[in-house]
């Protein structure tokens, strides 16, 4: 290519050009953002239609497309990112080959242009200068210029276009390096954040509250058990916190640095549950189109925590008995037999001796995973804990709700100590956070904001409605009131008040119907 006269004065507009090229090097922002500042500049400057980058993917042999600017058809700017040809064709392909720029006056008669690339984004293309993007690896990709808009594409053009091509390519291959480090900075910080978030949750015994005297006989039953690697079978009503307890056995065992897999038995039914826990091989049953590993062996020199295990159907117990007793399991529809080496804590709220006396369960699966048990307390036999339970619950809701830390009046805290929580831990949570919600932003939570089924009805409520209707025609009042105020103070979201009121979706949708609520 001829060069041009280095005498020739640069315009203020190709000054800007290359200064706008320039520093892109040095303030790298998104690859998208900055590639379109550099096309629309070489578009105004050079007084084009259209500019635009293809990259050269090496392995695929293929170029792509990554940004165009071209003219603006009906306010839409014609995109060409998910566009890909061989890097044989077209003067692409020609560039690649021969690694020197091509200046095409008319397209139509060079038989380089691939009329494809039209044909596909409907754009007609009539000139071009189409330069390689090189850096110190080789090819990066090509750049295009289309459509000069008034006479043809000169020299110093092609020349200025030559010289910005170095530039640009640095910053491209700047830029995605540049991506790639921030990637992998935000892996790392991402990697980071589980790692803090899993030693949070390695629960020590400061993590399980309470000090009542029955919690203390659990504490002392963890310190003996907590340092071995003894299966332990965990046994107490829904919501005591069995599996909080399987945590902290296990964060603070030997195997604390291997895998914790936990499952609930008796969410799953049999057959989806011998596949969760023991896997399968491809083709085993419809629908198992590759190998899973089940977390048997997932967890293998880690522990296996099994929730509500006397759910398990007789034959399940089989095969779970033989796999305690063997180390060994057999995935669904395999033949080889595979070895695994775990930790085996069992839960369950069902009192496991009477159903091996009705037969309901394995009497020796009982004697395998019942080596050390742990009966925890229902929340109604340790009330000293409530205060302190109720204070941890409102500190974590305010922290997740982004409100200030509120706490319990006296007159609350009583009402609160005086219930007997038939949902134990699990019952007390759901009211510390509705009675959060329920005070907004207030610093103080009085009794008003407690659940009618905690706060009772006072002598004068039940002097005024007791002659205006039966017992049941109160309560239903009442309960719809209830549901109407948490309604409105979830703003109408129906998921949300279902669970401040301890109830399902289904059954709240079904208490709306029945008192012909409109929400």
């Amino acid at each position: 290519m001829e060069k041009i006269n280095l005498d020739t004065p640069f315009t203020k507009e190709e000054l800007t050009l290359f200064y706008d090229v320039a520093t892109s090097i040095h303030t790298i922002r998104d690859l998208d953002e900055m590639l379109r500042c550099i096309l629309d500049k070489i578009k105004t400057v050079f007084h084009i239609e259209g500019a635009s980058i293809a990259l050269h993917d090496d392995e695929k042999k293929e170029f792509y497309f990554i940004r165009t600017v071209e003219e603006e058809k009906n306010g839409n700017s014609m995109m060409m990112n998910r566009m890909r040809f061989p890097d044989h064709l077209g003067v692409a392909g020609w560039v690649l080959r021969e690694n020197r720029p091509a200046v095409i006056p008319d397209v139509s008669k060079d038989d380089r242009f691939f009329k494809g690339l039209d044909l596909q984004e409907n754009f007609v293309t009539r000139s071009m200068i189409c330069l390689p993007l090189q850096v110190r690896k080789g090819l990066l990709g090509i750049l295009y210029a289309l459509n000069k808009m008034e006479g043809e594409f000169t020299q110093k053009e092609a020349r200025l276009l030559e010289i910005l091509s170095g530039t640009i390519a640095i910053s491209i291959e700047n830029a995605r390096l540049y991506g790639e480090l921030k990637h992998y900075a935000g892996f790392l910080e991402r990697e980071n954040r589980m790692l803090k978030s899993d030693a949070q949750e390695r629960f020590n015994l400061q993590g399980i509250i309470g000090s009542s005297p029955a919690m203390r006989k659990v504490f002392t039953l963890l310190d003996k058990v907590m340092e071995t690697t003894t299966s332990v079978l965990i046994q107490g009503e829904t919501g005591t916190g069995k599996e909080l307890i399987a945590r902290v056995i296990h964060y603070n065992s030997p195997l604390k640095d291997k895998p914790f897999v936990a499952e609930n038995c008796g969410a799953l039914n049999e057959n989806l549950l011998e596949s969760e826990l023991f896997g399968h091989v491809k083709g085993a049953f419809t629908g198992a189109i590759a190998d899973k590993k089940g977390l048997f062996e997932l967890a293998n020199g880690g522990t296996v925590f099994l929730d509500e295990v006397g759910d398990m159907s007789p034959a399940m117990q089989v095969k779970l008995l033989r796999v305690l007793q063997e180390g060994q399991l057999r995935p669904v529809g395999g033949s080889e037999q595979i070895k695994v080496d775990v930790r085996f804590i069992a839960s369950t709220n069902q009192n496991i001796e009477e159903q091996v006396r009705k037969g309901n369960f394995r009497e020796d699966l009982f004697y395998r995973i019942s080596v050390f048990p742990i009966t925890l307390p229902p929340l109604r036999e340790k009330k000293e804990d409530i205060p302190l339970l109720a204070d941890h619950f409102l500190k974590q809701f305010a922290r997740k709700l982004k409100m200030p830390a509120a706490k319990l009046t006296p007159r609350a805290l009583r009402l609160l100590s005086r219930y007997d929580w038939p949902g134990n831990v699990r019952e007390l949570e759901n009211e510390a956070e509705r009675a959060l919600t329920m005070a907004g932003r207030k610093s103080e939570i009085g009794e008003k904001y407690l659940s009618e089924k905690i706060r009772p009805i006072s002598e004068k409520n039940i002097a005024k409605n007791r002659n205006k209707g039966t017992l049941k025609e109160i309560t239903e009042r009442i309960e719809r009131q209830i549901v109407l105020e948490t309604l409105q103070n979830t703003r109408g979201n129906r998921s949300g008040a279902a669970r401040l009121l301890g109830l399902t979706r289904q059954g709240l949708l079904n208490k709306i119907a029945r008192y012909k609520i409109k929400s």
